[in-house]
């Protein structure tokens, strides 16, 4: 597939960049995508849930009633499930959420998702983005420039750009993220992925 490069201003800057079809051509594999996302998802879990069994709740465990002859059921603490202020059956624990994937799995889930966004028409190549200072007004006129300025981003770029960073990060439909930390969850969740020309050669240096 080739695609124009465009210029900071949003104009076509002439070139074309044919992308690889080992990355954005590949027969999709929506079980691998769907592991990946799993994961990225349970790893975001801080696990630390709570609730009191009836060995940790506080109160008497003095007996309620006699034994027999209430006609009702038996009734021998106060902590007990049944009681309003009891513990609680089966209550969650603290846990650790994650699980291991493998990286061919995880490489494959992030090109399939990669080639359904080319399928659709989602990749951008941006020539170069400098920001001379950290100024979200700068970083939103490149995004109006593209047309891309109400619908949610993911910008890749070759290096870390400490400027681009600062300028985005109070942007909630935007994120930007380095080649190499690219993943299956945030090329799903934005509607276009706009990729300096550099990271490109990135992306292709990390096929296994």
């Amino acid at each position: 597939m080739e695609l124009s490069v465009y210029t900071s201003a949003g104009k076509d800057s002439g070139k074309k960049v044919n992308l690889n079809k080992e990355i954005f051509g590949i027969e999709p594999n929506d079980h691998a995508i769907y592991l990946d996302v799993k994961q990225f998802l349970a790893n975001q879990r801080q696990g630390t849930h709570k609730a009191k069994e009836r060995n940790e709740v506080s109160g008497t465990t003095k007996k309620l009633k006699k034994q027999k002859g209430t006609g009702g059921a038996r009734a021998g603490s106060m902590k007990s499930p049944v009681f309003v202020g009891g513990g609680r059956v089966f209550g969650p624990k603290p846990r650790d959420y994650s699980f291991k994937l493998n990286k061919k799995l995880k490489q494959l889930a992030r090109f399939s998702a990669l080639s359904y966004k080319a399928k659709n028409q989602g990749i951008v190549i941006l020539e170069d983005l400098n920001i001379n200072e950290p100024k979200t007004k700068n970083y939103l006129s490149v995004l109006a420039n593209l047309n891309l300025a109400d619908k949610k981003t993911l910008v890749v770029l070759a290096e870390s750009n400490k400027n681009v960073y600062l300028s985005s990060r109070n942007l909630a439909k935007s994120k930007v993220v380095i080649a190499s930390e690219l993943n299956t969850y945030d090329i799903l969740n934005a509607n276009n992925v706009v990729f300096i020309e550099s990271s490109l050669g990135v992306l292709e240096n990390s096929i296994a």
